[in-house]
């Protein structure tokens, strides 16, 4: 597998090696000592997700209070995702700069995101299937979201009928969620190893 950092700080894509055969495929999704290799720290495993969503689904922009934070391994095992890494943290070269990533059943990419960092994604199928290992269980009191249609993010979503949750529709801006310092700071985040 090969686990390239992205413009952005503390973002990888990790491209596996697909080994097919009259039967179908078989891949690595996953390995310890190759992750840790090219991150610098392992990858503790607390918690492991699945969402599937209809075609247009906007989910995001999500990350959680750091510390302690949660870091993410996503990948999309159905369909079809355009995945989306943004800057949230205060005081980072990148602050407010996103980057995308598609995600789907044939390449079977994956992107991993240290604490810190928003996080969302918009089904470009329907049926996609998204899975997510995070380093920590989720808590309610320490989630948190950026509004991900923020005309300062500018996101470039690629579907016209964007559906939100309420929870997403009700999220503030980027400026909204620095004023009410609900982001991370970039120090904070830099100090944090995913131990």
């Amino acid at each position: 597998m090969k686990i390239t950092p992205l413009a952005i700080a503390g973002a990888w894509e990790v491209s596996p090696v697909q080994n097919r055969d009259d039967r179908g495929v078989f891949l690595e999704l996953y390995r310890d000592e190759q992750f840790s290799a090219a991150v610098g720290y392992a990858f503790p495993l607390a918690q492991a997700n699945v969402s599937v969503s209809a075609k247009g689904v906007v989910r995001g922009i999500h990350y959680a209070d750091v510390p302690p934070g949660q870091a993410k391994y996503v990948t999309c095992v159905q369909g079809a995702v355009f995945d989306v890494i943004v800057d949230i943290r205060v005081g980072s070269p990148t602050f407010g700069r996103w980057e995308a990533i598609r995600l789907d059943d044939t390449e079977r990419h994956a992107v991993y995101l240290s604490s810190g960092l928003g996080h969302g994604f918009c089904a470009l199928t329907d049926n996609a299937a998204v899975t997510y290992f995070c380093s920590t269980t989720y808590h309610p009191s320490r989630e948190r979201a950026v509004h991900p249609l923020d005309s300062q993010l500018a996101i470039d979503w690629p579907v016209d009928d964007i559906r939100l949750s309420s929870r997403d529709m009700g999220a503030p801006s980027l400026a909204g969620a620095l004023e009410a310092g609900l982001l991370p700071p970039f120090d904070s985040c830099r100090a944090r190893r995913e131990a």
